[in-house]
Order: structure tokens, then C-alpha cells, then sequence
């Protein structure tokens, strides 16, 4: 199923949310906006844009980076690389996107901001979850989802703990995935605004048990909350997640209209991520019409967009970057050893510091002893 899902949330869960303002009132403070303010500014418009106009929100969030590094404003710069990441991953560009994170969590850390290393493990979760590294993915979001609760962030523990059933879902726990879905949703209702994306996902559950009509329900149901606030990368997940359950239920025609809206949508928002599945089931569709040509067509497209996706090159891009990851890891083990050997040694020098002292301060009594003695014994053997 398409994963689109999963970045839905982390797209707005950034270390600095969107402020909640219209665009037209963040291009407003712009005009006026100078240093870290238009920094927050451009970052808050790429939240703004993305999941309407992904092409103007790299724009600003690269004008954001550009210009938080001329400034040597962190905060700016972690934000924004961990926007790129999420620019990049849409776009199926994973090794891109993981580069991006892996820079935004070294800032975010160097910073002890625990917002933004919450946010950036989860992003970075995600990636392993597309390449089907589990237990990384795990130990990620996992991380990310007890800071988010130490933090007490309402919205963001609705998106982690969307993920973490997400990824028991992968992992075929269907029941541990269905509580997070629902525990989430009800969360999001306390909250006053209906997440799409619990909704979406307990749709993909139903799907992987057979039940594709009850997968197609909650599709529908979430395609409409979607609708409600114009996310068209969130109409994008739950249009394909649609055409994909109509062409396992073995209904081409529906199948196929949902899958041609999600294919050119996904070109207007070059979310290409999803459209190896697109092809990959219009394929199926043009087969069980008795369109061999189309069908055949189409498929040698949906080998070519998996390759540029998932293909070995990205692999080993990943698994460079992992050990880049895995390094700064232990630095900053060995950083925390040192520190304590340093705390030990001291401690050490402190208490043969103390023995000594202590020796010397009895040493300093006995002889006051032996001294008032002395005089007593003078005093009594006097003439």
C-alpha cells in the first residue's frame, strides 16, 4: 500500500510548526520579516505550500537555509534541512532525503532541542520503514515517540503514534496497530480536528486482511476529512489507496478512475513516491480489460520508477549514510566515557586528596596530644 501516510504528519510536525497563518499573512510578515524572524518566516511558508505546491516550498525553505547560514541562525538551518528531507522523500529521492535529516539531527542535537531530534528520529524512521529495515525503524520512532510524550505535544503524539501502527501493521501485529490507530483518532477528536491519517490507516489494515470493502470505507471517509482542509498530498494517499482496493476486489473500471486521478496528481505535486504502486496496478486493470499492449506498456514504466526509487544505487547511498550515522552514534558514546572518566579521575584525586588530609590532619592531633602530655609530664617531674 501507499506510504504516503507516514510523511503526512511529519510534514507538519516539524520543530517549528506552522503558525496557523493564511499564506497571503506569512508573505504579509515577509515583506517586513529580517534575520531569524524571515528564516521562521520562509520555513513556516514551505509548511504552508507543501502539500499544495511542493515546487514553491522548496523554494522558500531553500531560501530559509541559504539565509539562516549567512546568519549562523542553528534553529533555521536544522529546520530547514529537516523540511528538505521531507521535500525529498515525497519525491521518492530517499538517500536525499535521509542526508537532509541525518545533517538536521546533528544541528538539532548539538542544540539538546529535543522537539527537533523528536521530529528528526521520526523522519529518519520513516525511511527505514520504505526499505523495510524494521528494527531501525523501530528503535527511531520509538526514541521519537517518548520524547514526544516527555514534551506533552498533543498533535505530534497523534502522529508518532500513528507511525508506530503503521509499522506493527508491516510487521503484521494487526491488532497492537488497529489500538494505535484508534487510540490516536480518538485523540485527534478530543483535540477538536479529525485526523485523516488513523482513519486512512485502519482502512490498510482491512485491506491486508482481505476486507476491501471496509478498506474502501474508511478510504472514502478519510478522503473527505482530506477534502475538508484542501491536503492534496493526503486526497493523493487516500485516492490511491482507493483504486488500489478496487483492483484487489477485481473491479477494473473504478479501479482504474481512481488510479488515473492519483497518477496525475501526483504529477502536479511530484510526489513520486506512490507511483510505482499506481502503475503497477493500472497495469493489473489493463491486463483484466484484455489491454495486453497498455498493460505491458505501463508495467515496463512501473520497473523504471521502482528502480529509480528503490533500485541498489539508493541502497548503497543509504547504507553510507547509515554508517555516517552509526559513527556519530559512538562519538558521542565515547564523548559521554570520557566525560566520565574524567568525573572518575577527578573523584579519584579528590579522595586521595582527602586521605590525605586526613592523615596529616592526625598526624597534626597526635602531635598536639603528645605535646600537652609532654608539658604535664614536665610539670610533674618539676623540682
Amino acid at each position: 500500500m501507499n506510504r504516503l501516510l507516514v510523511l503526512l504528519f511529519i510534514a507538519m510536525s516539524l520543530e517549528e510548526q506552522a503558525s496557523g497563518q493564511p499564506v497571503d499573512s506569512l508573505m504579509a510578515v515577509l515583506d517586513t520579516a529580517t534575520n531569524e524572524r524571515k528564516v521562521k518566516t520562509l520555513n513556516e511558508l514551505f509548511r504552508a505550500n507543501i502539500q499544495s505546491d511542493p515546487v514553491k516550498a522548496i523554494g522558500y525553505t531553500r531560501e530559509a537555509l541559504n539565509l539562516a547560514s549567512e546568519i549562523n541562525d542553528k534553529r533555521g538551518q536544522a529546520a530547514a534541512y529537516n523540511n528538505l528531507g521531507v521535500a525529498y522523500r515525497n519525491q521518492g529521492a530517499l538517500d536525499k532525503a535521509l542526508q537532509y535529516y541525518i545533517t538536521s539531527l546533528k544541528i538539532y542535537e548539538q542544540l539538546d532541542n529535543k522537539e527537533g531530534i523528536a521530529t528528526t528520529k521520526n523522519n529518519i524512521a520513516t525511511i527505514y520503514s520504505m526499505k523495510k529495515d524494521y528494527g531501525q525503524a523501530m528503535k527511531f520512532l520509538e526514541e521519537s515517540h517518548n520524547l514526544f510524550l516527555q514534551l506533552g505535544d498533543q498533535a505530534k503524539i497523534i502522529g508518532s503514534m500513528n507511525n508506530l501502527g503503521n509499522l506493527n501493521s508491516d510487521l503484521q501485529l494487526y491488532e497492537k496497530a488497529m489500538r494505535y490507530f484508534s487510540e490516536a483518532y480518538q485523540l485527534s477528536q478530543k483535540m477538536g480536528k479529525p485526523f485523516a491519517d488513523p482513519v486512512n490507516n485502519i482502512g490498510n489494515v482491512y485491506f491486508r486482511q482481505g476486507n476491501y470493502q471496509r478498506a474502501i470505507e474508511h478510504y472514502q471517509r478519510a478522503l473527505e476529512i482530506e477534502k475538508e482542509s484542501n491536503n492534496r498530498l493526503g486526497m493523493l494517499n487516500a485516492v490511491t489507496n482507493i483504486g488500489i482496493a478496487y483492483t484487489k476486489a477485481g473491479q477494473p473500471k473504478p479501479a482504474q478512475e481512481y488510479l488515473n486521478q492519483a497518477e496525475k496528481l501526483a504529477k502536479e505535486l511530484r510526489a513520486y513516491t506512490g507511483l510505482p504502486d499506481i502503475m503497477k496496478n493500472n497495469s493489473i486493470n489493463f491486463y483484466r480489460m484484455g489491454k495486453l499492449k497498455e498493460a505491458y506498456e505501463v508495467l515496463l514504466k512501473y520497473d523504471s520508477a521502482r528502480e529509480k526509487i528503490y533500485g541498489e544505487e539508493s541502497s548503497r547511498s543509504i547504507a553510507q549514510m547509515e554508517i555516517a550515522l552509526e559513527l556519530n552514534e559512538k562519538e558521542k558514546e565515547y564523548e559521554i566515557l570520557r566525560k566520565q572518566a574524567e568525573i572518575n579521575a577527578l573523584q579519584l584525586r579528590n579522595s586521595r586528596l582527602f586521605i590525605v588530609l586526613s592523615i596529616l590532619g592526625l598526624l597534626v592531633i597526635i602531635a598536639a596530644v603528645n605535646f600537652y602530655f609532654m608539658n604535664k609530664r614536665r610539670e610533674f617531674i618539676k623540682p
